[in-house]
């Protein structure tokens, strides 16, 4: 990998044009259609060769990539299209003299190096944003994506080539020892996003001088308020649970206010019982048959079919519970007084509130 070249590309990408970038995506957008039937077998290749491996299921999940997942690539594409652009824009304008003005304009980041797991969909949407954004971007999925991300970085590279880019505007690692090499070269990539274990997020922190943004774990919870339609929040839980589990904003923890506890707790083990398995402290045990649920269990990440469930006194032990123990990625609440739900999205420690 010539990362000097990946460099000095760089700098062309931050003198494109709207119109140029915009191109490229709707080149991507238009190949990804036209060679539907090669991405579904190099993708069935990858989920065969998972299934051999016994891989489990959470994670063939979030490696199929055919069907209504690429068209929902597609989508997003087009969605990233209509967005404005986010360069040379003027975020900050001070007359500092009657001949000196200082501004603050947007600019591209440079060169920015992506680790991702098995996800062929990340793949689109991280190189999206980046023709987006007018960065030239070091993509590394999962080795069980192997045919996949080959494929789809090819018509990436082919979208952009169409549109006037150079070769070096997207670069695929395909062995786990490029990472390595990766980490060394802070002389040309500018930013390294890492997406998987807390582990692995620590481990490319601590081995590189180059900036690092990345998240690890996803253990997010639901708060159910004393005030809360009780069947919206059953429907709510179980589709944050199982709309796709594999998801790393999928709900792992539930916590529910102690007046509503016995109303809601049956209803929601009768109605998610052929979906969820739900694990719960003595209290929650107290109303429903359940596993017992240790302290573990509200730490943990399952990717999997798997709630944990507890009994707070109140909102503010909910928040506390919430800001000590999540990973700060997704949170929720479920309530009709809008001045609890003010004061949660407020108080609540995370990247996304809802």
């Amino acid at each position: 990998m010539n990362y000097s070249n990946i460099k000095k590309e760089s700098f062309n990408l931050a003198q494109t044009t709207l119109s140029e970038r915009n191109t490229a995506l709707k080149n991507l957008a238009n190949l990804l259609k036209t060679h539907e039937k090669e991405i579904t077998t190099a993708n069935n290749k990858d989920i065969q060769a998972a299934e051999k491996d016994n891989l489990e299921p959470q994670i063939i999940a979030r490696l199929k990539f055919q069907g209504n997942k690429l068209k929902d690539a597609i989508k997003g594409i087009e969605d990233v299209i209509s967005f404005e652009d986010p360069l040379f824009k003027t975020t900050l304008k001070r007359k500092l003299d009657d001949t000196l003005t200082l501004k603050r304009i947007t600019c591209p980041i440079g060169v920015i190096g992506v680790i991702f797991e098995s996800r062929p969909d990340a793949m689109i949407q991280i190189a999206s944003l980046c023709i987006k954004s007018g960065n030239a971007v070091v993509l590394k999925g999962g080795r069980e994506a192997k045919n996949s991300n080959i494929l789809l970085a090819s018509l990436i590279k082919e979208a952009g080539i169409k549109a006037g880019f150079g070769d070096n505007f997207v670069n695929l690692l395909e062995d786990r020892s490029d990472v390595n090499e990766l980490l060394k070269m802070h002389d040309y990539v500018d930013l390294i996003i890492p997406r998987g274990s807390n582990e692995f997020v620590s481990y490319i922190m601590e081995n590189s001088k180059i900036p690092v943004m990345g998240h690890s774990d996803g253990i997010c919870n639901i708060y159910v308020d004393d005030d809360a339609d009780i069947e919206k929040a059953i429907d709510i839980i179980i589709d944050s649970k199982t709309q796709y589990v594999a998801a790393c904003n999928a709900a792992e923890n539930l916590l529910v206010h102690e007046k509503i506890a016995a109303k809601l707790l049956p209803k929601l083990y009768d109605a998610s019982a052929s979906k969820i398995k739900l694990r719960g402290t003595k209290d929650v045990q107290s109303i429903i048959d359940c596993e017992e649920a240790t302290g573990d269990d509200f730490h943990t990440e399952y990717l999997d079919y798997i709630l944990s469930a507890k009994i707070v006194p109140s909102i503010d032990a909910a928040i506390d519970e919430i800001n000590e123990n999540s990973s700060h990625h997704t949170d929720c609440i479920i309530s009709k007084n809008r001045q609890n739900i003010e004061r949660f999205t407020r108080a609540i420690d995370s990247s996304s509130i809802f």
